[in-house]
């Protein structure tokens, strides 16, 4: 039986192919860029004034202070943001610039409106200027050529902002995988109908569609097919045409009606591993078809979700381009003595508290693989390694955080 560690390895080694699609910008946001980002202009595209004030000559107004106001003519042309400059601006004159105007040619400097004061035809200047002071420049942000965002960088919200400067509303993306759902048992019922003897709701197909979207990626649920072996192989050969990675839910114990590792067996799907040394979650096995991957995972929701986390959620990111793989982990301190048995991997659902300068782990409660309670109250995933015993207090352990 393979350990976290070497199933994780199996999964992320895979070959994935990359979806490159075109997408509008705003859409872009949180995806991999696929190609290099080059600039066609310089940003900005002229030189103009970074503040509200009076272009001037720095050479005029050396020495200018609030005791020495130093008095220039003012022509009578303003020049608003998007208005370009009709006369070369002379010695001794100056001219009314709102922000981001064209700078007069002649003068090399802004004042801002704070240290003038208009007197009639004239402006008093109450602080000297030094020259390029208060001027954004062509191309001090980017020039043209510039590789601005390079080929496989996450999209940040200031990216999009760059991308728009630059005139780019399609932009190639790495976009996300479709991830399909299919639920299998004929205990399960939709979240709809009322609960009998023998029924459960399918709260897995919708813990997994949030996980999914969490992660970036889109997902399809195919709803709930019953223990019938030629229904059910039906079904999975149909799902896997329409996705990129499929997610079963149960019947992959070896009780008398769980018949996926039989039916992806008889439909050529390639065996990497099944079974897994850990606590939520060891019956999962997990398979390439193709150029497609599958997943079929434990019934018990909180199994369901912990796999997710562990294995289905960083190949969603390497097929996205995604450089970060895994959750942020932190290193904690057990608040209490946990029981441990040597040699399984255990995820124990933790919440997360500070005590003065130490980050401590308390239990959510009771952890068993059907206590989905346990991952709604749970703040991370403390592992518990299989090559150490019981946990004592104030043992440091590492923690996967599942929220922000």
């Amino acid at each position: 039986m393979l350990s976290v560690k070497e199933a994780r390895g199996k999964v992320l080694s895979c070959s994935v192919k990359h979806k490159i699609k075109k997408v509008s910008l705003l859409d872009s946001l949180g995806l991999a860029l696929a190609e290099n980002m080059v600039s066609e202009d310089f940003i900005p595209a002229y030189d103009n004034s970074a503040m509200d004030g009076f272009a001037v000559k720095a050479v005029d107004i050396v020495g200018a202070d609030k005791n020495y106001p130093i008095k220039l003519k003012l022509i009578k042309q303003d020049l608003p943001a998007g208005k370009i400059p009709e006369n070369k601006l002379e010695s001794g004159y100056c001219v009314q610039i709102m922000t981001g105007a064209p700078i007069s040619e002649g003068s090399d400097c802004v004042v801002m409106k704070e240290d003038a004061i208009k007197e009639g035809k004239d402006v008093l200047i109450f602080r000297e200027c030094k020259q390029g002071e208060n001027v954004r420049y062509k191309g001090e942000d980017i020039k043209k050529g510039d590789i601005v965002i390079k080929k496989g960088k996450k999209i940040f919200p200031g990216d999009i902002g760059v991308m728009a400067s630059i005139g780019r509303s399609e932009i190639l993306v790495n976009f996300p995988p479709t991830v399909g759902i299919l639920a299998t048992g004929s205990e399960l019922v939709e979240i709809h109908e009322k609960l009998e003897t023998g029924k459960v709701r399918d709260s897995n197909s919708y813990s997994l569609s949030a996980q999914i979207k969490e992660a970036g990626a889109c997902s399809k649920r195919y709803g709930i097919v019953r223990d019938d072996k030629e229904i059910l192989k039906k079904k999975i050969r149909e799902t896997l045409s329409d996705c990129d990675i499929l997610l079963l839910t149960g019947g992959v114990s070896v009780g008398d009606y769980d018949f996926v590792k039989e039916i992806l067996d008889e439909l050529d799907a390639e065996f990497v591993f099944w079974r897994v040394n850990q606590r939520p979650g060891k019956p999962m096995a997990f398979l390439t078809y193709k150029d497609k991957f599958i997943f079929a995972l434990p019934g018990n929701p909180v199994s369901v979700m912990v796999c997710f986390e562990l294995y289905v959620r960083p190949l969603i990111k390497k097929i996205m381009g995604d450089k970060k793989l895994l959750r942020d982990t932190i290193t904690a301190r057990a608040f209490y003595d946990f029981k441990h048995k040597e040699g399984r991997t255990d995820f124990i659902r933790v919440k997360i508290e500070k005590v003065e300068d130490e980050t401590y782990f308390k239990s959510t409660g009771m952890q068993g693989s059907g206590i989905l309670m346990s991952m709604a109250e749970a703040d991370g995933l403390a592992v518990f390694p299989e090559e150490i015993g019981n946990i004592e207090k104030n043992t440091e352990i590492e923690v996967y955080l599942l929220k922000d």
